[in-house]
């Protein structure tokens, strides 16, 4: 048993097989470790294992809906040019409408949906099978699922889009809508784009993450100590900069991109004067941003 087992460890170090294959492998060949190694390439299970050691770097957000909730993931390729390949975008959908199919994935970690079965196939089984069709290591970075409530709409945008959905850019916003017509739809869309060109940390200044608040206080504070001005006045000036760092960096106080003379929440609070209108959520997937 001893041997078999170094022969095991041996053939996963040399392959990146996984233990069930590895051990097959050797039984089937007589505990050859050179025939093994070809029984495993012959399965394409080498191929597949050494390039997914391969760091993922390019790839696509996507973001997928339907009238009960909006699935957003972001998948990893090696290269821009495999982004572009009509197989990778075809695999990008399929991914994105199983996980739109599926129940109860709400809380699953990237592991554990992997792990989940489409058609009695484990999902990690499909990107296997990517693997070796295009040639590059493939990867599911992230996904989230978010429900929709009763009255709430969903409005969304996918900037340098390679399909309608797919892009290196994707944005959902979840709203209350009294009146769900072409005028809120418009609206709603005009609200993602500015998202997706503006990328706010936060929607407003009670939702920054303290420690980046702090930080930011901390070097313009140091920065006005630098100039030698009054007490008084460092706290007066200290404020203006903080003010400015808000209105750059959380949602509704950010100029809007379409009338910059105005402030998202001002933009907001007209146009729901007539349409009764609210954010609940909004969720901006970046590629290669966490």
């Amino acid at each position: 048993m001893s041997d078999l087992m170094d022969k095991i460890k041996n053939l996963r170090e040399m392959t990146g097989a996984g233990f069930l294959d590895c051990k097959l492998a050797l039984k089937e060949n007589d505990h050859n470790l050179e025939k093994s190694i070809d029984f495993l390439r012959k399965k394409g299970l080498v191929k597949a294992s050494k390039k997914s050691m391969r760091e993922a770097k390019e790839g696509a957000v996507g973001l997928y809906l339907n009238d009960k909730k909006t699935v957003m993931l972001e998948i990893n390729a090696e290269t821009d040019f495999a982004t572009k390949n009509e197989i990778f975008l075809d695999f990008f959908d399929k991914i994105g409408n199983i996980a739109l199919s599926l129940e109860n994935i709400e809380n699953l970690s990237v592991d554990d949906f992997l792990k989940s079965k489409h058609e009695d196939k484990i999902l990690s089984d499909y990107f296997t099978d990517i693997i070796a069709k295009i040639g590059e290591n493939i990867v599911l970075k992230k996904i989230i699922t978010i429900n929709k409530e009763d009255n709430s709409e969903f409005f969304s945008y996918t900037h340098n889009s390679y399909k309608k959905n797919i892009g290196k850019i994707c944005v959902l916003l979840k709203a209350n809508v009294e009146k769900n017509n072409e005028e809120s739809a418009i609206f709603g869309k005009n609200l993602c784009m500015h998202i997706a060109a503006s990328k706010p940390l936060a929607f407003d200044k009670k939702d920054l993450d303290p420690k980046i608040v702090e930080r930011e206080k901390n070097v313009q504070k140091e920065s006005i100590l630098a100039t030698k001005k009054p007490d008084n006045i460092v706290e007066k000036i200290l404020n203006g900069k903080m003010e400015k760092f808000y209105s750059e960096v959380t949602f509704l106080n950010q100029p809007f991109i379409l009338d910059t003379d105005k402030k998202v929440r001002d933009v907001i609070d007209n146009f729901s004067k007539n349409n009764n209108f609210s954010i609940l959520n909004y969720k901006i997937f970046i590629l290669g941003e966490e």
